[in-house]
């Protein structure tokens, strides 16, 4: 406990201020779940960062936790108020303060039914898995351990406080949080789970996709996704949530001419974490990446064709797949913005391909820069985490490849500006110079400067001027 005792003491004066606060107006309050667990393990919780939410449990109703909180609290805010929780800015720290409740999905809602629950016991008793169900009253900080966290939590181990058939009717997103768990914290889920979040994997479907799409999102962003999805691909979840990814567990031909494409995926996803800290730019944890990662090759299956030599192909599965990325997740609710880098990066992955041991002009290099925008550096380090062969002799002479596309990068992106290429001449010197209205051939003209400038490289305004002219002069007078 001594670990806990650390991790707790910057917050022992807002533990000890809330709890008399509740308990002198006859109530109950306890720090419950999470922030529980993670004390007794000894993370901090005073840095930001997912880990330090504070949750709390009371016999308080809604409406005195809000009266309670009223000219004492920071700020309050309702917005979880229908499901018993007020969430509040107490001390500067932001917390959660919901009633004790136990809550139930019908079979065919996506919506939880809520109902007040009487006693902590109760309460921890409906939580999801034994290491959240402890927790700390407040203002004594007692210790209510009352399903066995604690010796769960030193065994490393995920169980239910409930049987796992009737914690996962009653919430089926705790199959999916058991997967998170064994992502973030290392844990191991215990068999009679395991088998139950197999047996019952299709109840997902009725929660929403809001709420499936957070909790995928925690796994792919924890230090270790590959466990997490492992564990939805095993047990028939990830069928439900993202189906393409167990269907890239496809059958090797007899001669095994291509390669486990589904292992093939979780190695680039764990190299392209790799290199948000070991590639410049250094980044932190990168979604954008990581799903791209994880999604640029769910084109494989629809394309794969058996050659007539023998060989395996994946004609345009870059294609393909981008579509793909884009309708999964929008059925997902990602934002535009999200979905629109994501595809585009699944799109672009093979274009570096090409590129071979630098035959590419500098025409094509600022294509390449061009038409990544500005997602250049995630797909520099895509591209470089896509790389999974065993042969020493090609990974390195694909290293070296990345590396001189990079350099030529870097120079001529020095010498040009490459991030801005624009034409030579814009609209206004468009018309100015043919002597036309604004109209849809001064797009075709500025599309010809365009291709120009990715040709040949910057060019002065009147030799741009000249090629305009020149391709005016060619062009068909069919307008």
């Amino acid at each position: 406990m001594k670990a806990a005792e650390t991790a707790l003491a910057p917050l022992m004066g807002l533990l000890t201020r809330l709890g008399e606060r509740f308990t002198e107006a006859g109530h109950e309050i306890a720090l419950v779940g999470g922030p529980v667990r993670d004390a007794l393990l000894g993370r901090e919780l005073a840095k930001g960062g997912e880990q330090i939410d504070l949750d709390f449990t009371t016999s308080a109703r809604p409406d005195e936790i809000l009266a309670l909180l009223d000219g004492w609290a920071d700020t309050t805010w309702d917005v979880g108020i229908r499901f018993g929780t007020v969430g509040a800015r107490v001390l500067g720290r932001e917390c959660e303060i919901t009633t004790y409740r136990s809550e139930t999905y019908d079979p065919q809602s996506r919506k939880p039914e809520i109902e007040f629950g009487e006693s902590l016991a109760g309460d921890l008793g409906r939580r999801d898995f034994t290491v959240n169900a402890m927790a700390l009253r407040l203002p004594s900080m007692e210790f209510v351990d009352l399903f066995g966290g604690l010796t769960d939590l030193e065994a490393r181990v995920l169980r239910t406080p409930a049987s796992p058939e009737m914690s996962f009717s009653d919430d089926p997103l705790r199959m999916m949080r058991a997967a998170r768990f064994a992502s973030q914290l290392g844990f191991v889920v215990v068999p009679e789970v395991l088998v139950a979040m197999s047996e019952m994997s299709d109840r997902i479907a009725i929660v929403s996709a809001e709420r499936t799409r957070e909790e995928f999102m925690k796994i792919v962003m924890s230090p270790d996704p590959r466990t997490g999805l492992t564990l939805l691909v095993d047990t028939g979840l990830a069928a439900h949530v993202l189906p393409e990814l167990p269907l890239l567990r496809l059958e090797e031909d007899e001669h095994h001419r291509h390669k486990d494409v589904y292992e093939h995926t979780l190695i680039v996803l764990e190299q392209a974490i790799d290199l948000e800290t070991s590639h410049e730019p250094v980044s932190g944890p990168d979604p954008v990446l990581r799903l791209a990662a994880l999604l640029h090759d769910i084109g494989k299956p629809r394309t794969r064709k058996f050659e007539g030599d023998g060989r395996v192909s994946f004609h345009h599965h870059e294609v393909v797949g981008g579509r793909m990325t884009k309708k999964r997740m929008k059925d997902m609710r990602f934002s535009n913005d999200m979905i629109d880098d994501v595809s585009t990066l699944v799109e672009l992955h093979l274009r570096f391909h090409g590129y071979g041991t630098g035959e590419w002009t500098d025409s094509a290099v600022r294509r390449y820069v061009r038409d990544a925008g500005p997602l250049l550096t995630r797909l520099h380090k895509l591209t470089r985490a896509d790389s999974t062969t065993r042969n020493k002799r090609r990974a390195a002479a694909l290293q070296r490849a990345y590396d001189s596309l990079e350099e030529r990068i870097t120079a001529l992106a020095a010498e040009e500006e490459l991030a801005a290429i624009r034409p030579d001449l814009d609209g206004a010197a468009i018309m100015r110079i043919l002597e036309i209205p604004p109209s849809r051939v001064v797009g075709e003209a500025y599309d010809f400067l365009l291709n120009l400038r990715l040709d040949r490289g910057p060019m002065s305004e009147e030799m741009a001027t000249e090629a305009l002219k020149a391709w005016w002069a060619a062009r068909p007078t069919t307008d």
